[in-house]
């Protein structure tokens, strides 16, 4: 398949790709002549009017439903848990990743990057650096989920809110680090004097395309993506050896909660991202013949990645009970009390609990203490 058929990341799709499409029909059909190429055209036409209006719902309700998520976590004194300063941080990526869609569905719509050089750059990194980010904050999501469940008394000096704002701010230098090749070769392409932001590989630009594919693929979805599996599966393995021996119900009761909504927000990602690295790796890998049809059907997968910045504050507000009174309260749905009382710490929780229940010190061990409520 030709290097510039697909792109490793959603905002580089080709525009000139369309132009190959309709002129790959002239050239290969003598018999439908001018009709079929009008026929594709319209088509064409009709499918980026309808992906770049997609772009644009996406955007509102990404920036309108993560901006709603990041008011209400330092709002309310009651949302500063572990887990939620975590999701904090997925919030604040989806929010910068929401902010490049305007400039790539323009992009799409004119066949052009009116922009210019520098923000195209801009735009391309910031893009880049939080598709990154996100699995990343997913996979630490993860990690602390199995510390939570299957290390709870041991993981009490780790799981602090001070400590994951410091993880939070290596998870994006290490994006930044993984990001370097968009930043160093992110820039404009001209073309019969219309220019694209895409990535201008150097020479040999095929094994470049080739190596970023694999690139991205590994660090960017495969790699923390068998962490995150490792993590659920050992909770698994955790919670069946345990058996009905129990500490607090309401303790198990919440912990399930908050470790079957981080769980659903994977799964949510996976069902998001999987079928647009599919086509990446296919494009490298695959003998597939590039056609209008499949050039939609990857348009509308790029849509679905990016769709899984806006899905996740309304997962927030399914899955947790917290999250759903805190937006009620910002949106005057519904009035809650409660929500500005200063929670102690998570470590002290901790601490306070296994002071009062120190009888149930081995059920805590076998099946997990909530250190953070959301």
């Amino acid at each position: 398949m030709d290097p510039e058929t697909f792109s490793a990341f959603p905002n580089l799709t080709d525009p000139w790709m369309y132009d190959g499409l309709i002129m790959g029909n002239e050239s290969t059909n003598n018999t439908g002549g001018k009709t079929e190429i009008f026929t594709d055209h319209n088509f064409d036409k009709t499918t980026t009017m309808i992906i770049t209006f997609m772009y644009f719902v996406v955007c509102a309700v990404g920036l309108c439903g993560n901006t709603l998520v990041i008011y209400v976590i330092l709002r309310y004194a009651k949302m500063k848990t572990v887990t939620n300063i975590y999701i904090l941080n997925l919030a604040i990526a989806d929010e910068l990743f929401m902010l490049g869609l305007p400039f790539f569905a323009i992009q799409l719509a004119l066949v052009h990057w009116p922009f210019g050089q520098v923000l195209c750059r801009i735009v391309m990194t910031v893009d880049g650096l939080n598709q990154f980010t996100s699995i990343f904050c997913l996979t630490v999501m993860s990690i602390d989920r199995y510390l939570a469940v299957v290390h709870p008394i041991k993981s009490t000096k780790w799981r602090k809110p001070r400590m994951a704002k410091m993880i939070n701010l290596a998870v994006w230098g290490i994006s930044l680090l993984v990001n370097l090749p968009i930043i160093i070769y992110s820039g404009l392409l001209t073309k019969n004097n219309t220019s694209s932001c895409t990535i201008i590989w150097p020479n040999p630009p095929e094994a470049y395309y080739t190596g970023f594919m694999f690139y991205t693929f590994f660090l960017g979805f495969f790699l923390p993506l068998m962490v995150i599996c490792l993590c659920y599966l050992l909770i698994i393995i955790k919670v069946k050896s345990s058996g009905i021996r129990v500490g607090s119900s309401k303790r198990k009761k919440s912990e399930r909660k908050v470790t079957r909504m981080v769980s659903i927000v994977v799964a949510v990602f996976v069902f998001c991202w999987l079928p647009f690295y599919v086509f990446n790796v296919t494009s490298v890998t695959g003998t597939i013949n590039t056609t209008p049809v499949l050039k939609t059907t990857f348009d509308f997968v790029v849509v679905l990645g990016y769709a899984n910045s806006c899905a996740n504050p309304i997962l927030y507000a399914f899955l947790s009970e917290n999250f759903k009174k805190s937006f009620q309260n910002v949106l005057c749905l519904k009035k809650v009390g409660g929500l500005d009382d200063i929670d102690r710490s998570d470590s002290r929780q901790d601490k306070t609990r296994m002071m009062n229940d120190a009888t149930d010190t081995q059920s805590t061990l076998l099946n997990g203490d909530l250190q953070t409520s959301i």
